[in-house]
C-alpha cells in the first residue's frame, strides 16, 4: 500500500492508515493544551483533508478522535485571547478561516465517524457535530459553553446544533451552555453508540470495518445530498461578525481576566 501520508508529516494531528488505505483515522493531538484548537492545528487539519480529498485512491472511511484521552477542549485560550487584540474587521476574516480550516469534514467524500473519546468543548462539540456519525465516551462532558464565554456560539455551531438535535433542544444547550454526559448524547440520538472512553476508538474502527464494504460510489453521492451546505454557510457568516464584535466587548476581557483568576466571570453586558 502507499501511504497518502508521511511518517511524523504534522505537529498536532497523528495519522493512521490502515485496511490497505481503506480507512484513515485522523488524530488530534496537543497535549500542552488538551488538543485545543489552535492556528496550527488548523492549518494542518486542512490540509489533511485535501490531501485525503485528491486522492486517486481515497479512502472508504476516517474516523476522528483524540490522543490524550481528550477528544477536544475548543479553541486555545492564547487563540482567543489574540482575537481581543485585533480589529472587527481582522477578526471577521479570520474567524471564517479558522472555521474553514476544521469544517472541511464536511467536504470528505467519504462517511466520517467522530470517535469522542473524551471531553469535547465549545469549537470541539462542534467539530463532532460536524461529521456524519458519532461514538461518545460514557464518561465524557460536552457542552457548547461559547455564552459563558462572553462570545456568541461559532464554528457552526448555531446552525448544527439545532440540524442535529431539533430546534427546542439545540437552542437550549447553545442557549444555557449546559454540560451533559454520554448518556444524554445517546438519548438525544446524538451518538450512534457510547462506550467507556478506552473502547471508544475500538467500536469506531469497528464501526469503519463494517462500513467498508458498503458502495463508495453510493456513499459518495449521498454525502452530496445530505447536507444544506448554503444553510451552514450562511450561519457562519452570521457567526463571524458576532464573535468578531464579542472579541472586543467587555465581557470577553472579563472572560480573560477570570481565567487568569481562577474565578467566574461577571458579565455587565458592554
Amino acid at each position: 500500500m502507499t501511504s497518502l501520508f508521511k511518517p511524523k508529516q504534522f505537529q498536532y494531528l497523528e495519522i493512521e492508515e490502515t485496511e490497505g488505505g481503506k480507512i484513515i483515522s485522523l488524530f488530534l493531538h496537543n497535549p500542552e493544551s488538551r488538543n485545543a484548537m489552535t492556528w496550527k492545528m488548523g492549518e494542518e487539519f486542512s490540509q489533511a483533508i485535501e490531501i485525503i480529498r485528491k486522492s486517486k485512491t481515497p479512502p472508504r472511511v476516517v474516523i476522528l478522535s483524540g490522543r490524550n484521552a481528550v477528544f477536544c477542549a475548543g479553541g486555545d485560550l492564547n487563540l482567543l485571547r489574540s482575537f481581543s487584540e485585533k480589529t472587527y474587521s481582522q477578526n471577521k476574516r479570520d474567524m471564517r478561516k479558522f472555521y474553514s480550516f476544521f469544517l472541511s469534514v464536511r467536504k470528505l467524500p467519504c462517511p466520517i465517524i467522530a470517535a469522542v473519546n473524551g471531553h469535547a468543548i465549545g469549537a470541539g462539540l462542534s467539530l463532532a457535530f460536524a461529521c456524519d456519525l458519532r461514538i461518545f465516551a460514557k464518561e465524557g462532558k460536552f457542552s457548547f459553553n461559547f455564552v459563558r464565554l462572553g462570545i456568541h456560539p461559532g464554528m457552526g455551531s448555531s446552525y448544527l446544533a439545532p440540524e442535529l438535535l431539533g430546534k427546542a433542544l439545540g437552542v437550549r444547550l447553545l442557549v444555557t451552555g449546559e454540560t451533559f454526559g454520554g448518556a444524554e448524547a445517546l438519548q438525544w440520538g446524538l451518538a450512534s453508540e457510547v462506550h467507556p472512553k478506552e473502547n471508544v476508538y475500538e467500536k469506531a474502527y469497528q464501526y469503519a470495518v463494517s462500513l467498508v464494504e458498503a458502495a463508495p460510489l453510493a456513499l459518495q453521492e449521498l454525502k452530496k445530498n445530505l447536507y444544506d451546505e448554503r444553510a451552514l454557510d450562511q450561519a457562519l457568516k452570521k457567526e463571524a461578525k458576532s464573535q468578531a464584535k464579542n472579541f472586543l466587548s467587555e465581557d470577553f476581557r472579563e472572560t480573560l481576566t477570570s481565567v487568569r483568576e481562577k474565578r467566574n466571570p461577571i458579565f455587565l453586558g458592554r
